[in-house]
């Protein structure tokens, strides 16, 4: 996750077209567009649909960055693994976690992007916000980024402050279209630890010890 020199600025959105994506995807949201009383086999007129289409997207990616179960279990325990690497300043061993992370895994082996982003800005919104009773008063204020240069540095800043102001998740694609998922993904990472960190330091509790009682 260490860099060098800093982290370029991000490129424009890759827009790749495959056959039959269209169809595929809206079979997908089939279920979700019925609740919203489209029949993707008796589709309406197009405006209808975007409209049905944009409700049901939202809804989906809501299921997707809001793991429950499983999914959230395995994903908070590659976060809580990273922190702790992070922490003791191994970046090879937090690298090697994130770069397990799948875009999807239906089986729950692997920890997913979306499930390890969900969770932590959701996380990052009620510590940061001063929503979570259990957290040091204004520990925004002295949560700091690590020195050096870092893969996702760019992101983790614009994360840090959205958290501030509890708007972290809500700006989820937001920040994923400016900075790209790998950048959002890295850059939770590192700010769900240098939170974690300025935490540790005003509680004197062990990283480690918080890692395994705050990420859930």
């Amino acid at each position: 996750m260490r860099r060098r020199d800093p982290e370029p600025p991000p490129g424009p959105p890759r827009i790749e077209l495959k056959p039959g994506m269209a169809n595929e995807m809206l079979r997908e949201m089939a279920p979700l567009l019925a609740e919203e009383g489209i029949d993707v086999d008796n589709i309406p007129d197009i405006e209808t649909l975007q409209r049905a289409m944009n409700r049901a997207v939202e809804r989906h990616n809501m299921t997707l960055f809001t793991p429950v179960g499983d999914t959230r279990e395995v994903a908070a325990a590659a976060l809580r693994l990273v922190v702790e690497a992070l922490a003791q300043d191994d970046t090879t061993v937090a690298s090697a976690i994130l770069d397990q992370v799948q875009p999807e895994s239906p089986d729950n082996s692997a920890p997913t992007v979306s499930a390890c982003i969900g969770i932590t800005l959701g996380l990052l919104d009620d510590w940061l916000s001063g929503t979570d009773p259990t957290t040091p008063p204004r520990l925004s204020d002295r949560v700091r980024l690590p020195n050096g240069h870092w893969q996702g540095e760019r992101a983790a800043r614009d994360i840090l402050a959205l958290a501030g102001k509890g708007r972290a998740f809500r700006s989820l694609g937001l920040l994923i279209t400016r900075q790209g998922g790998p950048q959002v993904l890295h850059g939770s990472a590192l700010a769900l630890t240098a939170t974690i960190h300025a935490w540790s330091n005003d509680t004197g509790t062990p990283v480690a010890e918080l890692a395994r009682t705050a990420i859930r």
